[in-house]
C-alpha cells in the first residue's frame, strides 16, 4: 500500500512537470520579444574592434553600446547610474559581466575576461548568442558572433582581453542554477552572489515598472 502511494505521488508530480514544461515552452513560443539577436549584433558590430585595432577602446565601446540601446529601447535598459561589474564563476571558467537588461525571458548584458579561462558551457533553456567586440572566443567555432542553442553543450574558451556583448532568450531563471553554482559552492564568494541577485532584481523592477506605466 505504501508503495502504491509512492507510485501516485510519483505519477502526479510527472505530470504537473510535464504540464509546467509544456506550459512554459508555449509560453516561450508565443509571446513577443522586445530584442532580437539580430539587432543586438548590429548595434555591437558597430563598435568592436575593426580587425584589431591597437589603439581600440573597450570602456569607451561599452559606453557607446550603452548608449545605443537606451535610446533604441527606452525604459528597457538600466541606467548608467545602476550599472555594476561583478565577477562570475561558472563551469569551471571566470569572467566580469555588467547587466544592461533581464526580464524572466530575455537578457542582455557586458560579458569578458582579462585572463585566459575556459571550461563548461553549461546547458541552458535558453538561446544565447554573443557578439564579440575584441579578444577571441572559441565554443567549437570561431567568428565575430557566436550563438549556443537551447539545449546545447560544449566546450568554451576565452583568451586574455576579449570583451563581447550577450543576449540570450528563453526561460532566463534556468540558467541561474548554472551561472550560481560555482559562486554558491565552490568560490562562496557570497558578496558577488549577493550583488548578482541584487542588479537581477533591480532589472526585473525596471521591466516590470515599465509595463506597469504602459498601463495607465
Amino acid at each position: 500500500m505504501a508503495g502504491f502511494r509512492v507510485l501516485l505521488w510519483f505519477v502526479k508530480w510527472t505530470i504537473i512537470l510535464a504540464v509546467a514544461v509544456f506550459g512554459i515552452h508555449f509560453w516561450l513560443s508565443t509571446k513577443g520579444y522586445v530584442f532580437s539577436a539580430q539587432s543586438i549584433s548590429t548595434i555591437a558590430q558597430k563598435h568592436n574592434d575593426g580587425g584589431k585595432d591597437r589603439s581600440y577602446d573597450v570602456r569607451k565601446a561599452f559606453h557607446k553600446i550603452h548608449q545605443d540601446l537606451s535610446k533604441k529601447y527606452p525604459g528597457h535598459i538600466l541606467a548608467a547610474k545602476d550599472l555594476q561589474w561583478v565577477f562570475m564563476n561558472a563551469g569551471g571558467w571566470m569572467g566580469a559581466m555588467c547587466l544592461l537588461h533581464a526580464s524572466l525571458t530575455e537578457y542582455v548584458l557586458f560579458f569578458g575576461t582579462a585572463i585566459d579561462t575556459a571550461g563548461h558551457s553549461g546547458r541552458y533553456w535558453a538561446n544565447i548568442t554573443d557578439a564579440v567586440l575584441t579578444g577571441e572566443f572559441r565554443q567549437w567555432q570561431e567568428g565575430d558572433t557566436v550563438h549556443h542553442t537551447w539545449g546545447e553543450v560544449t566546450a568554451v574558451n576565452f583568451k586574455a582581453g576579449t570583451w563581447m556583448v550577450e543576449y540570450g532568450r528563453g526561460f532566463i531563471p534556468s540558467t541561474l542554477s548554472f551561472a550560481l553554482a560555482d559562486t554558491l559552492f565552490s568560490t562562496t564568494d557570497f558578496i558577488t552572489l549577493i550583488s548578482i541577485c541584487k542588479i537581477y532584481v533591480k532589472a526585473l523592477v525596471l521591466e516590470a515598472g515599465y509595463y506597469i506605466s504602459q498601463m495607465f
